[in-house]
């Protein structure tokens, strides 16, 4: 190994590939907790350690150049190869403090979560939890969380998935809208109705036409990627859309529409990278969570 030929650090390297794959500085900083000018500085010294430009202005961005782009495959590499060490690292802990993250729907973090992170932080006040609300699935191979709660079974070998339970999803309205709309009484006269739902509602007509509806994508007048905003949607009666049971009973304005149509239901997968669930930090938040999860209504199939 020439190690004398080895001029450039890890942070000038991490510099250089979250630029790359974030598109620019400022993102790039974001993204790293840094401010700009540091990262600009990481940047411009690994430039001057190779002795090559990676960079080049266009307009008011960045572009790579082409020594820069031949040279990102081998620091996507390194950046492969430093998050399996600290994967590795990670699942050796066995400390019961740190950081877990922990990644779900909005819906669940706003609505689910709350009441089991004070657990968690009961038993085990020396975890500092971060919950990352989010719709899009967290790459838990690249350590954007450490533990997912999702609705699909994860297929990665290195994940570790456990099915603690199925949500069962009715359809809600507003009282007022319903005062004004009518209550339906049979599936034809529901599927009249306006409906709001998800960013692509074409993904969801054939499950909710398995229930015996005819929906079609114009009854959805209402749209949006993000579950709070369907719920306050439904609250200042815009239409008619699909909850998960518990959140739908919590809002007082809401009420189920015809009570005897449905569940859908949908699993509740908890998943872990197989070498952080050896950390016991991650351990007793990934089982308090499956415990918790797999105790609550929205995870059991009625009788």
């Amino acid at each position: 190994m020439n190690w004398q030929s080895m001029a450039f650090d890890w942070n000038q390297a991490r510099a250089f590939l979250a630029t790359a794959e974030e598109g620019s500085l400022s993102a790039a900083a974001r993204a790293l907790g840094q401010t700009q000018p540091t990262l600009s500085r990481q940047v411009a010294g690994l430039e001057e350690n190779l002795g090559v430009a990676l960079f080049e202005r266009v307009g008011r961005g960045l572009e790579l150049t082409d020594t820069g782009r031949e040279l990102l495959a081998h620091f996507q590499a390194m950046g492969e190869a430093a998050n399996r060490i600290s994967i590795a690292a990670s699942g050796q802990s066995q400390a019961i403090e740190g950081r877990v993250c922990i990644t779900a729907t909005d819906l669940a973090a706003t609505y689910q979560l709350p009441p089991i992170v004070r657990h968690l932080r009961e038993i085990a006040p020396g975890i500092e939890i971060e919950l990352n609300a989010s719709n899009d699935l967290r790459d838990l191979m690249r350590r954007e969380a450490d533990i997912a709660i999702r609705h699909v079974r994860p297929e990665q070998p290195d994940l570790i998935a456990k099915l603690v339970g199925e949500a069962a999803a009715y359809f809600y309205a507003a009282s007022d809208f319903l005062d004004a709309a009518g209550r339906p009484q049979t599936p034809e006269q529901l599927s009249a109705m306006d409906f709001i739902g998800p960013e692509r509602p074409e993904l969801i007509l054939s499950s909710l036409n398995a229930l015996g509806l005819s929906l079609t994508r114009q009854n959805f007048k209402t749209i949006s990627a993000t579950g709070t905003v369907i719920v306050q949607l439904a609250r200042c009666g815009l239409g008619v859309t699909m909850l998960p049971e518990e959140i739908g009973a919590a809002e007082p304005t809401l009420e189920r529409v015809m009570p005897g149509l449905g569940p859908l239901h949908f699993p509740v997968w908890l998943v872990a990278h197989r070498e952080l669930h050896t950390s016991r930090r991650i351990r007793l938040v990934f089982d308090a969570l499956a415990a918790a999860l797999g105790e609550s209504r929205a995870v059991r199939r009625p009788a």
